[in-house]
């Protein structure tokens, strides 16, 4: 796809994030990105495509954007605050019905999100944790592989709009709460020293 078609889709997935998908039909994207429903279809064959695509779209720029955040040579507590923070700052951008909306009526999407997110979550924190047990800031006798299974499944139940209504929580306060929950169960002495001093910062600074 040329880069004109690549940012047809970016725009439309921004739109979808904003507005929810089955509220949102193909002549309401041509309209948001002041283009012809002509040029849009030059690009994708019907709306499931375009979901389809804006999701892969979507993903490649989460993975992107953590690598750089794993690139700047931050200690594994910083990183993990950091990694939780942007996608705290991007998932707080989305409509409470995006991943309903996959579920039920794009199942094609539905399931690229749910493997290509789990896959990127399970890499990262895997790295992480052996990041962090290298400069003694995590316990030494972590079980990596069940714990990047069950910081999946936490993840996951952010997600749930019964368990977390909108209404009720803050996205942002939600991954909060879930990036100190992680970082105590396998931080050493050293890294729950290091987490009290950031956690104080972070408040001075909130």
């Amino acid at each position: 796809m040329d880069e004109r078609g690549t940012q047809i889709i970016d725009q439309a997935g921004k739109v979808f994030m904003r507005l929810g998908i089955r509220s949102v039909n193909m002549d309401d994207i041509a309209q948001h990105l002041r283009i012809s429903k002509k040029t849009l279809y030059q690009y994708v064959k019907d709306k499931n495509d375009l979901v389809s695509r804006a999701v892969e779209l979507i993903c490649t720029h989460h993975r992107t954007s953590i690598n750089a955040i794993c690139e700047r040579g931050m200690n594994a507590i910083d990183e993990n605050f950091e990694i939780a923070k942007f996608l705290a700052a991007q998932l707080s951008q989305m409509h409470p019905s995006i991943h309903f909306d996959l579920q039920k009526y794009h199942a094609e999407a539905w399931d690229l999100l749910d493997r290509t997110e789990k896959a990127d979550i399970e890499r990262c924190v895997t790295l992480n944790m052996q990041k962090g047990i290298g400069e003694g800031l995590y316990r030494a006798d972590l079980n990596i592989p069940v714990i990047a299974k069950i910081y999946i499944a936490r993840f996951d139940a952010t997600f749930d709009g019964e368990l977390f209504p909108a209404s009720e929580y803050n996205f942002q306060d939600v991954i909060w709460e879930m990036f100190r929950y992680h970082i105590r169960g396998i931080a050493s002495d050293k890294g729950l020293k290091y987490l009290e001093r950031k956690v104080k910062k972070e408040r001075t600074h909130a």
